[in-house]
């Protein structure tokens, strides 16, 4: 039941969401491995740490695009109300 003046040809953001992660993963293995390569340990390492949090990221989108679950939207536990 619609409640409100969403489209109805509304897309998950999951999607986008992967594909930013996947784009953001390909930079960050880039980052360490030209920073580490050019002796910016520093660099490297913010980029590693970076590649960290989009890795994890990435796990949870995978996670809810399996599960077939939504942010903010009806997910197994939760009903709608009739």
């Amino acid at each position: 039941m619609r409640t409100g003046k969403e489209p109805t040809t509304a897309r998950s953001p999951l999607r986008m969401r992967l594909w930013l992660s996947l784009w953001g993963l390909a930079w960050a293995v880039f980052g360490v491995t030209a920073f580490a390569v050019n002796g910016r340990t520093g660099w490297a390492v913010a980029c590693g740490v970076l590649l960290a949090l989009i890795l994890a990221d990435l796990c949870v989108v995978v996670y809810r695009l399996r599960r077939g679950t939504q942010p903010g939207g009806p997910g197994p536990e939760r009903k709608e109300n009739p």
